[in-house]
């Protein structure tokens, strides 16, 4: 593997966590950080400032504490707005700004910011150029391969980027009109990557370190940003950089590491959050570690029904003790 360039920025690890909304918050980033994401981005923040004193958004501009470079995405449609947003957060500590046309979400798109960008190509040029002459930090572009099978214009698109002053460019592998819909395809981020000589990310259904292998060859890509595979395995960052530097499969955590890492992600989301929010977010993220726990469905509906942050962790430190009695593989590390 070799650094990843973003700008003045060389990141050791050309591992990605991609911006996902109600996903990627801080403490999300955090532990992906600490298990091998190389680079992570916030949730996409919204261009209109005038929204930026709700909880959700104050939530998301808070990086306190994160080590850098720290990435804020922004979304939106207007030239001018999305130029005063990059400003902003660049004031506010943005060490990285990116710009969202990735996003496939109908509330997003029908407002025709996101991938609905990926449309109108002399937009997305007023845009990219607006953002980058707005501020003396590196910009960044999340993209689709374009906006339905027929328009696959992601080459045109990263064209115009690489024109404009953009720093690097990641791509998912579908379509606006695909959305999570179908595989991946890569043959696009491939030509892409073949189009422009700034780095370019691939992204899309990358659940395993040899997956990440096998889109690292065919794409040429100088990295790899992983999104859903992430959802309660974290620690999939550093099961792919182990794979990519020594083609052996690293094993997976024990039942003592698993543990951990549950218990502290749920720790970080209660005192973020406060302990209303705290526990309704630590929700979803327990399904996800679920997935991959035996009887985990079972923990997962006898957790939704917990009304505060003790209750939880201690519904999680049980599981893991009767887990580590009985004969689950690794139960004894």
């Amino acid at each position: 593997m070799k650094p990843l360039h973003i700008g003045p920025y060389a990141i050791d690890a050309p591992l990605a966590l991609a911006p996902m909304a109600g996903v990627t918050d801080r403490p999300f980033r955090q532990l992906c950080r600490e298990l091998g994401a190389g680079h992570v981005v916030s949730e996409m923040v919204s261009s209109e400032s005038r929204l930026w004193h709700t909880n959700k958004s104050k939530f998301r501009m808070d990086h306190s504490g994160e080590p850098g470079p720290i990435t804020v995405q922004i979304v939106g449609y207007d030239p001018d707005m999305l130029a005063d947003a990059a400003r902003q957060n660049v004031e506010r500590g943005a060490q990285i700004i990116d710009i969202n046309m990735g996003c496939p979400a109908k509330k997003v798109c029908n407002r025709l910011a996101g991938s609905a960008l990926m449309q109108d190509e002399p937009l997305v040029e007023r845009i990219l150029a607006a953002v980058v002459a707005a501020v003396d930090v590196p910009v960044t572009l999340k993209i689709r391969t374009g906006w339905n099978r027929d328009n696959r214009n992601g080459p045109t698109i990263a064209r115009i980027a690489e024109d404009a002053g953009i720093a690097m460019l990641a791509v998912h592998g579908r379509t606006r009109a695909d959305k999570y819909m179908g595989d991946a395809e890569y043959d696009t981020i491939a030509a892409i990557k073949q189009s422009v000589g700034i780095p370019v990310l691939a992204n899309g259904d990358i659940t395993s370190p040899e997956k990440a292998r096998r889109v690292f060859e065919h794409t040429g890509c100088d990295g790899i940003m992983v999104g859903r595979g992430a959802h309660g395995r974290p620690w999939l960052f550093r099961e792919i950089q182990h794979y990519l530097r020594t083609s052996d499969l690293l094993p997976p955590p024990n039942l003592a590491e698993q543990r951990d890492i549950v218990l502290r992600h749920l720790g970080s989301l209660h005192a973020f959050y406060g302990p209303d929010l705290g526990v309704r977010f630590s929700r979803k993220h327990l399904g996800w570690y679920a997935d991959y726990l035996p009887e985990g469905q079972a923990l997962s509906r006898q957790f939704n029904t917990l009304i505060n942050a003790d209750q939880q962790i201690r519904l999680v430190s049980e599981y893991f003790l009767r887990r580590a009695d009985s004969r689950w593989p690794d139960a004894a590390a």
